[in-house]
């Protein structure tokens, strides 16, 4: 089952070595993509749940897929603790809590990522789909 995902994902051509062993894992980022961000009130304060995203984390993991939390909080070791209690708060197993990329990383799910194509450098899609990367395209 991880075998198709990746292919959906990305292509088992583009990850031999995970799709061999039958690993890997996605990254979920916290604020603004797992959990509404408003801005930074401390540590402690982890906004609502984001249903779509809950919804789509919450259907890997019933098909066994490993799914890590991808936050800058985790730079900070006494910060992993709050997000630990909030996710299981809103009712998810125990989750690796990381700020660090691995070979076994399937993809990440962002709110500020921009995808580029492989051994390119050019963006996916249209600088015009994204309001802030078209001011940082370059003519």
């Amino acid at each position: 089952m991880i075998r198709k995902l990746i292919e959906k994902l990305v292509g088992v051509d583009k990850t031999p070595e995970i799709s061999a062993r039958g690993g890997g894992w996605i990254g979920v980022d916290l604020d603004g993509t797992l959990a509404r961000f408003d801005g930074w009130y401390g540590p402690a304060h982890i906004g609502e749940p984001i249903k779509p995203m809950v919804e789509r984390v919450r259907g890997w993991l019933d098909e066994g897929v490993e799914v890590r939390i991808f936050t800058a909080r985790a730079s900070v070791p006494e910060y992993i603790p709050y997000v630990e209690r909030w996710l299981k708060k809103e009712g998810f197993p125990p989750l690796k809590v990381t700020n660090a990329k691995d070979f076994g990383m399937i993809c990440l799910w962002d709110d500020r990522c921009v995808e580029v194509i492989t051994n390119r450098g050019e963006v996916k899609g249209r600088a015009g789909d994204n309001a802030l990367l078209a001011k940082l395209e370059v003519p």
